[in-house]
């Protein structure tokens, strides 16, 4: 192992030798303390650097240090060969007074640059004074520039590096292109006199925007001197030779740049020339070899391959296309590959089994979720309600079908909106029909609140204790849904107001229909009463809630309003609920309810039936009036027949439309202990029925002078009326 370690060492020696780029001539050092010093610039000896120029002192410093120093007397801090510039150390000038006026210190500052090839850089270095009574002028050896710097203020100014050096202060102004020399001595208008207290030193300065910070430069800062003396950076730019690029390559003894280097021009001096490695190439542009080839696919992000694999070649490189295409890797390849072939068919396989993963979570997630929401709907609708009411129920309730969510959304097409049926107060009903071909109502419920949910479990459990034949018989219910649903038998031929209230010419119901209807829907109503096993108050009787079967036989329906109460109960305080022009108008001022209440909304269907008018209807001098009212006034005035409906008085007779309209008028009765029961209703309704089936009936008939009733002492259908039977009106009008 030690072995193998040591053979992979020493091959990897030369290869890291060889590509280490050396920016000196051979043998020379190419450092004076920290401070690399690249060709054309050389240290020790003459003959390191490119000319006398470009020879650099390498000394001791004040600190015992190398110092690399440039014209004499410049510390050199950093040299750039591929931007051309020597970055240097500058002591800055200064002049100081004390409280008096009186000059305590003055320091100017004089330099030149010699005559080789440098300047200092008119981009990089700016002319800078500090203080409050301070004037800086400058001027070049020749005398050929000129320049001043004032800055001036009355109080202290904070010196913070976001402030602008605009003359409060600090000043700055820049410096001409060519500049080799510069002399800038300091003087005062008021030798700092008026700003003694806080500012008795100027400063004035070049140096590189790069490095200088305002901040620095407090008002109330004095010199220093020997090594801690203040400096700043300046930016001293070169070039090789005042020559043009012409000029140099005639003369290939002297020319410059080295091998794969080319001449250039910088953009800033305006003379001279530079060298610069090829495109393809880095490393130092005035040694012969100094431009060394770059390893483009080595390098991150010196090369452009889009596909493929990268060759380099020497100052270039190439993008070969992967097999199976062809083209310019740099550009893009054409055709499709074996590895994209490949690499298309992994990632389909991949995609389709993150799809596959994906759908059996999402279907998981789902089902847990449904799970859930069911569970959720199930407790919102009432389900722990129904619960309770299940365990408290004598078992009949149990008998109803608890339906699927799914399995009624596919019996009403999505509850389609072509399959509504009608919309009542507590929901819509929908026509369905099941998977084994029943058709049936969904009546779905309205948005949930804590006050319809016991009015819909309220529905659930008196229709699930009724058995009656002309009851709408519930199914079941369905309670996983966002509102709860309803399932009932459906009543093909919709409802008793729409046949009494609509235009119909394909069918009208006859006289004997309205009695067998009215006998039926009273001995439905009387059962709710008397007979089921609880008593029921239906609470919303009217015509719309009578339906009719394919026989058009009566069915009640709607028990959303229903209450129910103890066998030991008169009566049940409840809020007020029902229909205007049905609502019993003592329930309505007592809010107490009765099976009298539902006696009085039946006597207003009695008088639709006999009548043909809807509940509330307008007068001839379009007056909304009660039918309910108009009958009475029309009976105290003994005008019965006015209010016949013209499409059964052929079929009925007086005597029939009087009895009707007396048991009508008990039932509007405005005081409910004179009200019949229904069960008195619905037996006297079979009466006539039976009567008008020619069986005789007995009824002891009496004139009630004070309510202008009629009564019969004996009568037959199909006899003479006795003499004490008088109609309320003419035979004639009749």
């Amino acid at each position: 192992m030690w072995v193998f370690l040591l053979m992979m060492s020493l091959l990897l020696c030369p290869v890291a030798a060889s590509t280490a780029r050396p920016d000196v001539k051979p043998g020379c050092q190419d450092k004076c303390g920290n401070v690399s010093v690249p060709y054309p610039f050389g240290i020790l000896e003459r003959s390191c650097a490119m000319n006398k120029h470009f020879f650099l002192n390498c000394s001791s410093g004040a600190d015992g240090q190398p110092e690399l120093l440039f014209a004499r007397n410049f510390p050199a801090r950093e040299i750039s060969v591929l931007e051309g510039t020597l970055t240097a150390s500058l002591y800055t000038a200064f002049t100081c007074y004390n409280e008096t006026g009186s000059r305590t210190d003055n320091y100017p500052q004089s330099f030149t640059l010699g005559s080789g090839p440098f300047m200092l850089s008119d981009t990089r270095n700016v002319f800078t004074v500090i203080g409050c009574d301070t004037y800086a002028g400058m001027t070049n050896y020749e005398f050929t520039y000129g320049a001043a710097c004032l800055s001036l203020c009355t109080e202290d100014v904070n010196m913070s590096d976001g402030n602008p050096c605009s003359g409060s202060g600090c000043c700055q102004t820049p410096i001409p292109k060519g500049l080799k020399s510069l002399n800038y001595p300091l003087s005062s208008f008021y030798n700092y006199t008026n700003v003694s207290d806080f500012n008795l030193c100027g400063f004035a300065f070049l140096v590189d925007k790069k490095s200088f910070k305002i901040s620095d430069w407090p008002l109330s800062r004095k010199p220093k001197y020997g090594k801690d003396a203040y400096t700043t950076d300046i930016v001293i730019e070169w070039v090789v030779k005042n020559e043009t690029c012409e000029q140099a390559k005639a003369n290939q003894s002297t020319y410059a740049c080295g091998t794969n280097a080319k001449c250039t021009y910088p953009e800033n001096i305006g003379q001279g020339y530079r060298c610069l490695c090829n495109e393809g190439f880095e490393g130092n542009p005035y040694l012969p070899e100094g431009c060394q080839d770059i390893d483009e696919c080595k390098v991150r992000g010196k090369n452009a391959c889009q596909e493929g694999t990268c060759e380099n070649v020497i100052g270039d490189y190439k993008c070969r296309c992967p097999r199976g295409k062809y083209g310019d890797g740099k550009t893009g390849c054409k055709g499709v590959g074996i590895n994209t072939i490949i690499a298309v068919i992994g990632l389909a396989l991949a995609v389709l089994l993150l799809l596959i993963g994906a759908w059996w979570m999402s279907k998981l997630i789902k089902r847990r979720k449904c799970i859930q929401l069911k569970k959720l709907f199930f407790k919102r609708n009432g389900g722990l309600l129904l619960q309770q009411q299940l365990s408290s129920s004598d078992g009949s309730v149990q008998k109803t079908k608890i339906f699927s969510s799914n399995e009624l959304e596919k019996a009403t097409d999505y509850f389609n909106e072509n399959r509504i049926l009608g919309h009542g107060g507590q929901g819509t009903v929908y026509k369905g029909m099941l998977a084994d071909g029943s058709i049936v109502a969904v009546k779905k419920s309205t948005i949930v609140d804590e006050e319809k949910l016991e009015e819909f479990i309220n529905e659930v459990v008196i229709l699930s204790q009724i058995n009656h034949r002309n009851v709408v018989r519930l199914l079941g219910c369905c309670l996983e849904t966002d509102v709860p649903l309803l399932v009932y038998e459906f009543i093909p031929n919709g409802t008793l107001s729409h046949y009494l209230h609509e235009q119909n010419e394909d069918f009208t119901l006859s006289w004997e229909s309205r009695l067998r209807i009215a006998s039926e829907a009273a001995g439905a109503i009387s059962y709710l009463h008397s007979t089921a096993s609880i008593p029921i108050y239906h609470r919303d009787i009217k015509s719309t809630n009578i339906l009719l079967d394919e026989k058009y036989r009566a069915k009640v329906s709607d028990f959303g309003t229903s209450r129910s109460v103890s066998i030991d109960q008169t009566h049940l305080t409840t809020k007020v609920q029902g229909t205007f022009g049905y609502l019993d108008p003592e329930y309505f001022r007592t809010s107490q309810l009765t099976g009298k209440s539902d006696v009085y909304s039946f006597g207003v269907v009695l008088v639709e039936l006999l009548s043909g008018k809807k509940p509330i209807f307008l007068t001839h001098s379009l007056k909304t009036m009660s039918l309910a009212e108009h009958f009475i006034e029309l009976m105290e005035d003994s005008r019965l027949f006015d209010i016949i409906d013209a499409q059964v008085k052929g079929d009925c007779t007086e005597e029939e439309a009087i009895v009707i309209a007396n048991l009508a008028k008990r039932c509007l009765n405005m005081n409910g202990r004179n009200r019949p029961t229904m069960r008195e209703v619905a037996m006297e309704l079979e009466g006539i029925l039976l009567s008008r089936n020619g069986i005789n009936i007995q009824q002891m008939v009496e004139v009630d002078n004070s309510s202008r009733s009629i009564s019969c002492s004996s009568f037959e259908i199909g006899t003479d009326v006795p003499l004490d039977c008088k109609p309320l009106t003419s035979s004639e009008t009749w």
